[in-house]
C-alpha cells in the first residue's frame, strides 16, 4: 500500500484549506481503532474529514459519512467533549518538510486558537494528539510510554514535543544542477536510493515516478547517467518543487497506486505547472477512494479467512457427529431382526438342547433356515429374553438418535448455505462485498457460532444491495448475497406476481424474478433465472443443476428456522446451466 508522503500531504492540505476554512465542528465519530472523522459545516455545505493514524494508511482527507452505529471509542468522546461547536480556523504544517499538520480550533474565526489537534502522518509512528493552549497533551490516539520510546514519549498531561527533526538536505529551487548532481552521485549507487538518502520530503513512489518520467531506470547506477540524462532528471526535480510552491497538483491513479504530480512530456519539461483540468478528481476523492479500497481489501481478506476457517471447523465437527449418529442408526436397523429371532426361538423351544451355541430354525414366512446365535449358559427362554431386550434397546436408541441426527443435519444444511455465500465472495470488488461479509459475520455471531466480546453491530439502515440482472425480455432478476438478504428478498421484497427460484436440495442463494401485473415470463427468462440461480449455488461448476421455482406465497419459513432456511410447495423444475450464466 502506498503511504502518504510529504507531497501528497501538501496537496491534500492545500485543498482542505481552500474548501474547509473556516468551518464549524459539529460532530466527532471514530470509525475504527485507527480513524476518527470530523463533521464540518461551512457556508457552502457539510462534510466529513478523516484523520487516520493507520500504520500503513495514515492520512488526512475528506471521507464518506460514517455508518449509523454507536461510537464506543474513548478518544472520539474526548475530542467531542473538547472541540464540539468550535471553529476550525487553520490547517497548517508545524514545520517545513515535516509530515505533521496542526488543526487549530477557536471560538470563532479571527480569535486565538484554544485547541491544537496535531495529525502526525508518519507511517507506523503516526498519531493524532490534542493539546490545549498551554501545549499540554489532553488526549491522543495512542500513548507512548518512556519504555516504548526514550526519544519521544507521548503521555497525557505532558508537554507536546515535535518529532525529531530530519537531518537530510532540504530540496530547493535555488540549488544548482552541479551541486544537486554532486550530492546524489558522491557515493555511486542506485539512482532512487541515492535520491532518497540525500534529501528529505521524498518517498519511493514519488522518486520512481519522477525518474521514469525522465525515461530512466530507478535501479540504474548514478555512474551510468550521461549529462543529458542528468539534465532531464534535474528538470523534473525542479518541476516537482514548482508544483509544491505553487500548489498545482493533478491527482491520478497509476498501476502501482496513485500520484498527485502530472509529469510533463520531455519537450514541455520546463513549462509552468498547469492547473488540473476542471473535470479531474480532487486529491480528496483520490485518497478516499484509494485508501478505502485498499483497507477494505485487507479487511475483506482477513474476515473471509476467519469466517471460512470457523465454518470449516464447525462443519467438520458436525459431519463427524452426523456420521456417528448414522452408524448408531445402522446398528438399530437390526432391532426387528432380533425380535423375529426371539419369536422364532420361543415358537420352537422343543428344538433347543442344553449347551447349544446356535440353532437353525425355519423362517415363519419363507421357511428358509435362520441361524440364531445362542448363549450356551442360558436356556432357550433366557436366550429369547436376551434377544427381546436387545430389540428394545436398539429401538429406544433409534427413537433417541433420529431427532438428534435431524437437528445436526439441519444445522449442517444451514452452515452449508452460509458456506456457499462465502465461496461466491472469492475476491474483493466493491464495498458491497465487504458489507456482505460483515452481515455474514453478524449472522454467525447472532447464531452463537462466533464469540466476539467487543462486537459492534452493523448499520441496520444500510441499503441492501442484491445482485441485479436483466432477463432477455427485460425483467429484473434479484439474487441474495447472504442469508439476511435471502430472507429480505423472499419475505419482504417479493410480491404476488413474482417468481421465486432456488436450487433443488442444493445450498444456494434465493432468486426473485420481478414481474409486473399482466406480464408472463418467457422460457428464455425462466432459463436465464435458472442459470443465474444455479451459478450462485454450491453446484456452480456443474453442467446442469435442477432449479425449482414457484410463487412467493408458496414459500414458508418454519417456526424457529435459521436465517435463509425455507420450505416450499407447488414448485416446478427447470434445469439451470451455471456455465452459461453471464455473472
Amino acid at each position: 500500500m502506498q503511504p502518504v508522503d510529504f507531497t501528497t500531504l501538501t496537496a491534500t492540505c492545500s485543498e482542505l484549506r481552500a474548501q474547509w476554512l473556516p468551518a464549524r465542528l459539529e460532530q466527532v465519530y471514530q470509525r475504527d481503532r485507527f480513524t476518527v472523522s470530523l463533521a464540518l459545516r461551512t457556508m457552502k455545505g457539510r462534510g466529513w474529514i478523516d484523520l487516520s493514524w493507520h500504520p500503513v494508511a495514515a492520512r488526512i482527507c475528506v471521507g464518506d459519512p460514517p455508518p449509523r452505529i454507536p461510537d464506543t471509542f474513548t478518544f472520539s468522546e474526548q475530542l467531542r467533549h473538547q472541540l464540539s461547536g468550535l471553529a476550525l480556523v487553520s490547517i497548517a504544517p508545524v514545520s517545513s518538510w515535516e509530515r505533521v499538520i496542526d488543526l487549530q480550533f477557536a471560538q470563532r474565526p479571527g480569535e486565538p486558537a484554544l485547541w491544537h489537534l496535531y495529525a502526525e502522518i508518519m507511517g507506523k509512528y503516526s498519531n493524532v494528539i490534542l493539546t490545549a493552549q498551554d501545549n499540554l497533551i489532553v488526549t491522543c490516539a495512542h500513548q507512548v510510554s518512556a519504555k516504548q520510546s526514550t526519544v519521544r514519549p507521548i503521555q497525557t498531561g505532558q508537554p507536546y514535543e515535535m518529532p525529531p527533526s530530519l537531518t537530510d538536505a532540504v530540496p530547493s529551487l535555488s540549488e544548482s544542477l552541479d551541486r544537486w548532481q554532486s550530492r546524489i552521485s558522491l557515493v555511486p549507487g542506485q539512482l532512487h536510493r541515492n535520491l532518497l538518502k540525500n534529501y528529505r520530503g521524498l518517498s519511493k513512489a514519488l522518486i520512481f515516478s519522477m525518474i521514469r518520467s525522465a525515461s530512466l531506470d530507478p535501479e540504474q547506477s548514478t555512474d551510468s547517467l550521461n549529462p543529458d540524462e542528468w539534465q532531464q532528471l534535474f528538470q523534473r526535480w525542479l518541476y516537482w518543487l514548482q508544483c509544491l510552491e505553487n500548489s498545482k497538483f493533478h491527482p491520478s491513479f497509476t498501476p502501482e497506486g496513485y500520484t498527485v504530480i502530472d509529469w510533463p512530456a520531455p519537450d514541455n519539461v520546463g513549462a509552468v505547472p498547469p492547473c488540473p483540468p476542471s473535470d479531474s478528481s480532487s486529491v480528496q476523492e483520490l485518497l478516499n477512494s484509494y485508501y478505502t479500497g485498499q483497507i477494505n481489501q485487507e479487511v475483506f481478506a482477513q474476515l473471509r479467512h476467519q469466517l471460512t476457517q470457523k465454518l470449516n471447523n464447525v462443519l467438520a465437527k458436525l459431519r463427524l457427529k452426523a456420521k456417528t449418529f448414522k452408524e448408531r442408526l445402522q446398528q438399530s436397523a437390526d432391532a426387528d431382526t432380533h425380535k423375529s429371532q426371539a419369536d422364532l426361538l420361543m415358537a420352537n423351544l422343543q428344538h433347543w438342547e442344553p449347551g447349544m451355541k446356535s440353532i437353525s430354525l425355519p423362517d415363519f414366512e419363507t421357511e428358509k433356515p435362520v441361524t440364531i446365535p445362542l448363549n450356551p449358559e442360558k436356556n432357550a427362554v433366557q436366550n429369547a429374553q436376551a434377544l427381546y431386550k436387545k430389540h428394545q434397546k436398539l429401538k429406544r436408541a433409534r427413537i433417541a438418535v433420529e431427532p438428534l441426527l435431524a437437528a445436526v443435519q439441519e444445522e449442517i444444511d444451514y452452515l452449508e448455505q452460509v458456506e456457499v455465500a462465502l465461496s461466491v465472495l472469492e475476491t474483493y470488488r466493491n464495498t458491497q462485498d465487504l458489507q456482505t461479509l460483515a452481515e455474514i459475520r453478524e449472522e454467525l455471531i447472532q447464531q452463537k457460532y462466533l464469540d466476539v466480546p467487543d462486537y459492534r453491530s452493523t448499520d441496520k439502515n444500510a441499503a441492501i444491495e442484491f445482485h441485479r440482472y436483466q432477463t432477455p425480455s427485460g425483467f429484473e432478476l434479484l439474487i441474495g448475497r447472504n442469508n439476511r438478504q435471502n430472507d429480505q428478498l423472499t419475505f419482504r421484497t417479493a410480491n404476488d406476481y413474482d417468481l421465486w427460484f432456488h436450487t433443488l436440495e442444493i445450498p444456494g442463494s434465493h432468486a426473485l424474478l420481478r414481474l409486473k401485473p399482466g406480464t408472463v415470463a418467457e422460457e428464455t427468462d425462466l432459463q436465464f433465472a435458472a442459470d443465474m440461480t444455479a451459478y450462485y449455488s454450491r453446484a456452480r461448476h456443474s453442467e446442469q443443476v435442477p432449479v425449482v421455482y414457484t410463487e412467493p406465497k408458496y414459500v414458508y419459513k418454519p417456526k424457529g428456522a435459521k436465517p435463509g432456511m425455507v420450505v416450499y410447495k407447488q414448485e416446478r423444475i427447470v434445469w439451470g446451466r451455471p456455465q452459461q450464466a453471464p455473472a
